[in-house]
């Protein structure tokens, strides 16, 4: 997954305009590629990983250990349901492929909404399972529209990217 999301993680770095000292969140971090690419665009800043998974937690630990040791970086396993940081800490957050496997999207946007600073931006970006889901994109387009704006997002636009195996979606909120 973390080769297969690399493109589609750079684009969403990209798109939220990560500052040197900005604090960003990676929700479902996988190996930490993601943290990595941040933590070298914001090298004043500070960058948490969450994942469910214990074996990515360890992968991506590894993979940002210098960073980690600086306390420029935290990985930590974690639910989005239950994010472990207080209100309004975050500038910036994202989720690469793991929104739909929330538990509660709808309520767990909610808790990143919480995590964020208020004018934070969140980016969720979310690749169809296969070629044919690119016909599904507008519902999943009105779909987060929907629940972004409910938990307290506004500002809200959709972008795509042309890649393959298929096109990605990435919506953007700010608080």
């Amino acid at each position: 997954m973390a080769f297969k999301n690399r493109d589609r993680t750079g684009w969403a770095v990209t798109l939220l305009n990560v500052q040197p000292a900005d604090r960003v969140l990676d929700i479902g971090c996988g190996p930490g590629v993601a943290v990595q690419q941040i933590a070298s665009r914001a090298p004043q800043g500070f960058v948490a990983g969450v994942d469910v998974s214990d074996v990515m937690v360890q992968q991506a630990s590894a993979r940002n250990a210098v960073a980690t040791r600086a306390g420029h970086v935290e990985v930590k396993q974690a639910s989005v349901a239950r994010l472990p940081f207080r209100d309004a800490h975050f500038d910036k957050a994202l989720a690469v492929n793991s929104y739909r496997f929330w538990p509660a999207p709808a309520e767990n946007l909610r808790e990143v909404w919480r995590v964020l600073k208020p004018g934070g931006l969140f980016a969720v970006v979310e690749q169809p399972m296969r070629a044919e889901g690119e016909a599904n994109l507008p519902a999943l387009h009105d779909e987060l529209r929907s629940r972004l704006t409910a938990a307290g997002f506004d500002d809200i636009r959709i972008e795509t990217a042309p890649l393959r195996p298929a096109t990605c979606v990435c919506a953007f909120g700010r608080k």
